[in-house]
């Protein structure tokens, strides 16, 4: 997908046909630094891989250490995380439909199903705020016990992780409204591209390992 993208945002349209063979190399140079960029962030990617495994694997040790606390079948709401769930899916097909745009060179559109993305990653976000909020007015919060404190870490690393996806969504519709759609640009769609999907699959594992199973 990102080669795709990046090799249909022409670097020199509309230059003369004198310059085609000046510019070549300059192209071909341009190419290879988008692949190795895509490339690097699908490496930062592995890396973000680990850091999960291993909160994952703290949750998994540390789920049964309640310290005659509440445990997850007392505290989570599966119908609430559900909503939760859908809002994330959602914003991944939403920008899914912004790359599609993007490869079509269709500015507005683009910029309406990040605006999309935006929101919907907004409303994931104030769910999970008001549910950590709700939790510790309860006194379950993550001093309570080892479950909660491997609950709140996990969760809210996730929830980390889409900030900064959102801030960096911000960031990257600023300059498309300043510079429009250049091939710069697109690589940098591309990586947020790989960025959201991740987040996507890492809130399943936690929708699955967390909530569904901890209510069971």
């Amino acid at each position: 997908m990102s080669t795709e993208v990046l090799d249909r945002i022409p670097a020199h349209a509309g230059a003369p046909a004198h310059a085609h063979a000046d510019t070549h190399g300059h192209d071909h140079a341009h190419h290879d630094t988008s692949a190795n960029t895509v490339f690097g962030f699908w490496i930062y990617l592995m890396s973000d891989c680990i850091i999960f495994a291993g909160l994952f694997a703290a949750f998994a040790v540390l789920r049964g250490e309640i310290a005659g606390g509440p445990s997850g079948k007392e505290l989570f709401e599966l119908n609430y995380v559900l909503v939760e769930t859908f809002l994330l899916l959602f914003s991944s097909i939403t920008y899914g439909m912004a790359m599609i745009s993007l490869q079509n060179r269709s500015l507005s559109r683009v910029m309406v199903w990040l605006g999309v993305t935006f929101l919907l990653g907004l409303g994931f976000m104030a769910m999970e705020i008001n549910e950590f909020h709700h939790l510790i007015a309860e006194g379950a919060g993550p001093g309570r016990s080892a479950f909660l404190s491997s609950f709140f870490t996990l969760v809210g690393t996730h929830g980390l992780h889409v900030a900064s996806g959102m801030l960096w969504m911000i960031v990257l519709m600023w300059q498309l409204s300043k510079k429009g759609i250049t091939p710069t640009l697109a690589k940098r769609l591309t990586c947020l591209s790989l960025f959201w999907h991740f987040l996507d699959v890492v809130w399943i594992g936690v929708f699955t390992v967390v909530y569904l199973m901890g209510a069971l």
